[in-house]
């Protein structure tokens, strides 16, 4: 069984990117997997400090609210990982996937993070480079002319053992 992670899509950093078309593309998957039958799984980041957007009580914190429709399942995370301290795996197991999706916010944390982590828990991991996106630049990282998403998606194609695809690549498949 398949399934789509659907990491971070919250207000307050959605709000921080120019990200129509990852949304545009996130949905259409949201859409595929709805369509077929197949889990989606949203992912939500809460941070503790009271002052982030991220904080359970700001609505920077809350998914998006086009995607609200859409959340089936959804899991709590406080670090990059959706794996880490959480009941994602459990998730995963209890619906038998062997095989996860990595969409969301940001492409160089959260989503490399939990794609790394679920290869080394055993899942097939496939990310999906135009499906993620991020708030940062290549002035956050002093690294003119840096493209964060072919950046970590190529990093992660040359592991070998993280599948890396565009959203033309996926429906095509």
């Amino acid at each position: 069984m398949q399934a789509l992670l659907v990491i971070d899509v919250q207000n307050g950093l959605v709000d921080l990117a120019q990200c129509n078309d990852t949304l545009a593309n996130i949905e259409q998957l949201i859409q595929r997997f709805q369509t077929q039958q197949k889990p989606i799984i949203f992912i939500q980041h809460f941070d503790e400090t009271q002052e982030s957007v991220l904080h359970p009580a700001n609505i920077g914190a809350q998914i998006i609210e086009r995607y609200q429709p859409y959340i089936e399942h959804l899991v709590i995370k406080k670090t990059p990982s959706a794996f880490y301290q959480t009941n994602l795996q459990e998730l995963l197991a209890s619906l038998s996937v062997e095989h996860v999706y990595i969409t969301g916010f940001n492409t160089e944390f959260c989503c490399q993070f939990t794609a790394i982590a679920a290869y080394d828990r055993g899942f097939r991991t496939t990310f999906i480079e135009d499906a993620t996106n991020t708030v940062n630049n290549s002035d956050t990282y002093e690294m003119s002319g840096l493209d964060i998403r072919d950046f970590v998606g190529t990093v992660l194609h040359w592991s070998n053992v993280i599948e890396v695809l565009d959203i033309e690549e996926y429906l095509e498949s």
